[in-house]
């Protein structure tokens, strides 16, 4: 089929007036300008609407989605911590499930066609999978320091699991959840295999002053905390979380740190020459109360920023107001926070940047030739100059999106 739009929006090229994109199978067999187009048979015209690619969601916790509003911001990261753990505590399986689910269907009403997620619930997969046309990217979370489990025991838990998913437009990848909840030789272990296996390998690291604090002096209130319950303290004191992660081989091609709000000197050379890529949340960051994302220092060693939603329990609700797992949401907020970033270079972070960092580069987060057929149309009546701006703050569910060639949302024609 042939899609025309107003404009058609390639992220890896400029925007072009009165486009079209000619969709074979599940992939993208051409894209350009209407009149380049000769064969005309089955095309379908999205009228006033900007065609491009489906969102590219980095780093979130579906199953966390129902926690919306349960959990108010605390005074420091280590009772936040606390407080999600009680709370985690209280789900059983059905609730988990049915957040998932809710999570999914929010991300693809609201363009979102790929999500990396941390899944802290592996035994709700695959059935979840088979609930949602998303591509899914479920990282299994690793953790170890409260139930003192073997690392190896650990990894071969999660492998197993592995082995029993189906192939298919969703995959496996391994989430060592946080410097400060695993230990060194899990992280290892983790890299190791991933590496092997060429998965998706992604970590929570640098994410709170506290964790900072812990790894850089060795003390602290997280450190405090987590001596109390007879963590091994002894990778303390010897530098920055990201430099603890590149003694512990963790940072690669295929690594995705996710937040990194606090950088040592150095860090963003490491992460730069490790090809390691940061997933920043702006609105989770925005409810911790972070100090600002260091993006300048990142994209001036040239880190590969993308976007996630991270989960809705870090999302800060008010009284009667509806919030959700929202890409474009996350473009907002990151445009408001840092107004001097390009609307064309914060949309990359969104498609482009994402795909790249979860392996799918040239294959997804763009509009060219033999990408996959990932695509979502936003209504837009105005000029084509604005058109990067107008997706940037776009509100609202979208008007069509197609994901692996198929429609999870039909446009109305």
């Amino acid at each position: 089929m042939i899609l025309r739009a107003r404009v058609v929006l390639p992220i890896s090229r400029p925007p072009i007036e009165d486009g079209a994109v000619f969709i074979a199978g599940n992939r993208i067999a051409q894209v350009g300008s209407w009149k380049e187009f000769s064969d005309t048979a089955d095309v379908i015209d999205l009228g006033e609407t900007i065609l491009m690619p489906g969102l590219i969601n980095a780093h979130c916790h579906l199953d966390y989605t129902d926690m919306t509003g349960l959990m108010p911001p605390q005074k420091s990261f280590t009772d936040w911590i606390r407080l999600m753990l009680a709370t985690k505590s209280e789900w059983n399986y059905s609730e988990y499930a049915q957040s998932w689910v809710r999570g999914a269907e929010m991300l693809t009403r609201t363009g979102t066609t790929t999500v990396a997620d941390f899944e802290a619930v592996p035994e709700l997969l695959p059935d979840v999978w088979s609930t949602t046309p998303l591509r899914v990217i479920s990282l299994m979370e690793m953790t170890g320091v409260k139930s003192r489990r073997d690392p190896r025991a650990i990894l071969q838990d999660n492998l197993e699991h592995i082995r029993t998913l189906p192939g298919g437009r969703c995959r496996p990848g391994l989430a060592p959840h946080a410097p400060y909840s695993t230990v060194p030789e899990l992280l290892r272990l983790a890299a190791d295999m991933a590496q092997r296996r060429r998965w998706p390998l992604s970590i929570h690291a640098a994410e709170s002053l506290e964790e900072f604090e812990m790894f850089v002096k060795g003390r602290g209130a997280m450190f405090d905390w987590l001596r109390r319950n007879d963590r091994d303290m002894s990778d303390c004191g010897k530098g920055s979380p990201i430099k603890h992660l590149g003694r512990c081989g963790v940072l690669s091609v295929n690594c995705l740190a996710v937040h990194v709000n606090y950088l040592a000197d150095g860090d963003a050379k490491l992460l730069a020459a490790t090809k390691t890529s940061v997933a920043h949340c702006p609105r989770s960051h925005r409810y911790f109360g972070h100090e600002k994302f260091p993006f300048n220092a990142l994209s001036k060693a040239r880190v590969n920023v993308c976007l996630g939603t991270d989960s809705l329990a870090t999302v800060y609700k008010k009284r009667k107001q509806t919030v959700e797992l929202n890409m474009f949401d996350e473009l907002r907020t990151f445009a408001e926070i840092h107004s001097r970033a390009a609307p064309e270079h914060i949309l990359q972070m969104a498609t482009v940047n994402g795909a790249r960092a979860l392996g799918m580069a040239g294959q997804a987060g763009e509009i060219s030739e033999k990408a996959l057929a990932d695509l979502i149309a936003i209504p837009f009546k105005g000029k084509i100059a604005d058109a990067n701006e107008a997706a940037v703050h776009h509100e609202g569910n979208v008007a069509a999106s197609l994901i692996d060639g198929e429609w999870a949302i039909p446009p109305h024609r």
